[in-house]
């Protein structure tokens, strides 16, 4: 069991996730870098709402691995992605957690992009 010391230490931030099964995209300079209808939409206190898509539905092509990892108290440790496309990239655009702690399972093996904070990326309702 790996549980969440954030959730433990404050369990009064909350952290929801939702499944709307609408279509979502991500767009990166008008080319189409994921499309789902099986997001998982996350809404927590303090932060934007964040869309994680599966990585079956992203073109993991675009995508480079970097070195950089962040942690959330939350959630786990991400790793981060460069995006990659039409000959510019985007450092640090996307962020995965490949072992979240057990409240937040579910968003093993998806993929979230920093749409707030990197002009060129547009998450939307497909």
């Amino acid at each position: 069991m790996n549980r969440s010391p954030g959730h433990q230490k404050y369990p009064n931030h909350k952290v929801a996730e939702e499944y709307p099964r609408e279509p979502m995209r991500v767009e990166v300079n008008g080319e189409v870098i994921a499309e789902s209808n099986r997001v998982i939409r996350v809404n927590e206190d303090s932060h934007p709402v964040r869309y994680y898509f599966p990585r079956d539905d992203v073109r993991m092509d675009k995508l480079e691995r970097t070195q950089t990892t962040t942690e959330c108290p939350f959630k786990g440790i991400a790793h981060h992605f460069t995006v990659k496309v039409g000959g510019k990239r985007l450092p640090d655009a996307a962020w995965s957690y490949e072992s979240p702690y057990d409240e937040h399972r579910d968003l093993k093996d998806h993929l979230a992009f920093y749409d707030d904070k990197i002009r060129e990326i547009h998450v939307e309702a497909a």
